[in-house]
């Protein structure tokens, strides 16, 4: 039987790489793509490159995106699931004072990115009846003073319930997962009680390894509190 391919975007460090690794513990042939190759390029030689396909992306680019996509056919000959995981924050100061230019950067990836990968990969996926997997995130189900970035993954779960009502029917999965704070590279500082990147890849490879008349519509999974 032909392994399952995982195309993961954001691959190169927290989350991504997590669930990279998780995912090859579990067999996946994988495709893992991100701005930089060369710490994709470490994690391949670790997983073991034969079942690892490496892809520069800029996710703003269509270009890139198709590329990926034919790139992952190519090798592999099908794409199973994709994870719409890349990501970036933006800067304090709230909507009084935050750097604008880095909203439009941070819409543009945490959105239109999405928006992309999903375009992108959503003919092979058709094909396989595959799964699509989101990471949006606890802030985009809450409301949080100030944070354009809370309103983009807002955005991703809007996303993720609109998409899944295009694919009724199909046979296809669409999963959105929503962490709480992770201590991931996306923080300058380690936050204080925070789950692991591995805690997501666990929750990633749980809704993937569901059997097809199960499908796991959200995973918003946040942190216990710390004892009073």
């Amino acid at each position: 039987m032909h392994k399952s391919v995982l195309l993961i975007t954001g691959a190169s460090s927290g989350i991504g790489a997590a669930t990279a690794r998780a995912a090859a513990r579990e067999g996946y042939k994988l495709v893992l793509a991100a701005r930089s190759t060369d710490k994709l390029t470490a994690l391949a030689q670790e997983l073991g490159p034969e079942n690892v396909l490496v892809c520069a992306l800029d996710v703003t680019q269509m270009d890139d995106q198709r590329a990926m996509v034919n790139e992952a056919l190519e090798t592999f000959g099908q794409i199973d699931a994709v994870f719409a995981n890349a990501g970036c924050g933006g800067t304090p100061g709230g909507f009084s004072e935050a750097d604008h230019e880095r909203w439009k950067d941070m819409i543009l990836t945490n959105v239109y990115g999405v928006g992309l990968t999903l375009q992108a990969c959503l003919p092979a996926l058709k094909r396989s009846k595959g799964h699509v997997l989101l990471t949006g995130s606890a802030a985009g189900r809450a409301t949080i003073p100030g944070s354009m970035y809370s309103a983009s993954k807002w955005a991703v779960t809007g996303i993720g319930y609109n998409l899944r009502e295009e694919l009724r029917g199909t046979g296809m999965r669409v999963t959105l997962i929503e962490p709480g704070m992770v201590d991931t590279p996306f923080f300058d500082e380690p936050p204080e009680h925070a789950l692991a990147d591995r805690d997501i890849a666990n929750a990633v490879i749980y809704a993937l390894s569901q059997p097809a008349h199960v499908d796991v519509n959200e995973m918003l999974i946040r942190p216990t509190p710390p004892l009073a």
